[in-house]
């Protein structure tokens, strides 16, 4: 009795001493399409939140003194609403502290509300959709501008810079397109009332014909054509318009705006033809981190720097750091501090809204010279 009354503390001060000795694992979640017809944005995603979990743990980060080791749980939402909240009660289910993505609108906004019930921050570095941000879920963030900044400038910046009178819009019908397309209307007719939209068309996200509404807009002869969709359908859809003799400038937001654009819209991708524009952008001092950060992934990676990978690793060191203000890693008590987090970035300065929309989000305006996307400006 007496070697039992001994040994049961011991074990349980073993116990209790190897315990305090872990280090902590922070588990961060990424989502994003790494198969179907935007698996390249997706993948270039998940590369740079694996950049940045692996710059965290290298460099040795501390929560409240002591040193972490953060692990990232990859999911596949293939840009489909329905995986989308599949993958998101699963990174629920396996208790996650937080999670980065998604890429798509219409996969973000779904699963939005299942991280808001569960309690976990979510931070998007590619939805721009305003609805995102409109529900009034306190856990939502993004870092790049939303579609009324973003459409809304691109719109004022056809019928202002490119001198547009008629134009013709088409999108794919997802929540990013339609948002985006419908954006961009509004502000063209804000910066100039007497602007014509002589058409107003629609297609779907993996359509490979666009001959009945391109032949349809031709009709009306416009001088811009805005498309809001993704590059995999907005580089055939330029290529069928050079095909159909249409001379119209072609315009589109983010999702157009990548370097596999101009391989998929072939010689229709001519110098100065396509406007586009990033949500983000940086100036002066700021390049040279941008640089740096583009210089990094194509050693590691042997590939360039697709849309939002910088954004994907400023999303995830944004979260770190609000871990390491709260000097905890659960999500109710560092939630607070992503609210007043200031974070400088590679991408820029990351603060919030009391929506959850970044603050003073720039925009980058590009165009594509010899088959390479160019910068043309920054806009704020």
């Amino acid at each position: 009795m007496l070697f039992k009354t001994k040994f049961i503390p011991l074990a349980i001060a073993l116990a209790f001493a190897g315990s305090a000795g872990a280090q902590e694992v922070i588990k961060i979640g990424h989502v994003g399409p790494v198969s179907g017809p935007s698996a390249h944005l997706g993948k270039d995603n998940e590369n740079g939140a694996k950049m940045a979990v692996e710059d965290l743990n290298a460099k040795g980060f501390k929560i409240d003194g002591k040193p972490v080791k953060f692990v990232l749980q990859l999911e596949d939402d293939g840009s489909d609403p329905k995986q989308g909240t599949a993958v998101a009660q699963k990174l629920v289910d396996a208790k996650v502290n937080g999670v980065i993505g998604h890429l798509n609108s219409g996969t973000s906004i779904p699963a939005s509300k299942i991280y808001y019930d569960a309690g976990i921050p979510q931070i998007s570095p590619a939805t721009t959709q305003t609805k995102y941000t409109q529900q009034g879920f306190n856990s939502v963030f993004r870092v790049v501008a939303n579609d009324a900044k973003l459409g809304g400038s691109l719109g004022s910046y056809a019928v202002g810079k490119l001198g547009a009178k008629k134009i013709a819009v088409i999108d794919d019908r997802t929540a990013y397109g339609q948002g985006v397309a419908d954006e961009f209307i509004k502000g063209a007719k804000k910066a100039m009332p007497g602007v014509q939209i002589v058409s107003k068309e629609f297609t779907n996200d993996k359509a490979t014909d666009f001959n009945a509404i391109l032949t349809t807009i031709k009709g009306k002869n416009p001088d811009l054509i805005f498309f809001g969709g993704m590059d995999s359908v907005g580089g055939p859809l330029l290529r069928q318009m050079k095909a159909l003799g249409i001379k119209a400038k072609y315009m589109g937001g983010d999702g157009i705006c990548t370097e596999p654009f101009a391989k998929l819209a072939g010689d229709a991708a001519v110098n100065g033809l396509v406007t586009c524009a990033e949500a983000g952008g940086v100036t002066g001092e700021q390049q040279k981190g941008m640089d740096d950060f583009v210089a990094r992934y194509k050693k590691k990676y042997n590939a360039d720097v697709q849309i939002y990978s910088p954004y994907v690793y400023d999303a995830i060191m944004t979260m770190a750091t609000a871990m390491q203000e709260a000097k905890s890693s659960q999500p109710a008590k560092y939630l607070p501090f992503l609210h007043k987090i200031k974070y400088q970035g590679v991408t820029g300065l990351i603060s919030f809204d009391p929506k959850g929309d970044i603050k003073d989000g720039a925009l980058t305006l590009f165009t594509y010279t010899d088959g390479k996307k160019t910068k043309v400006e920054v806009i704020k």
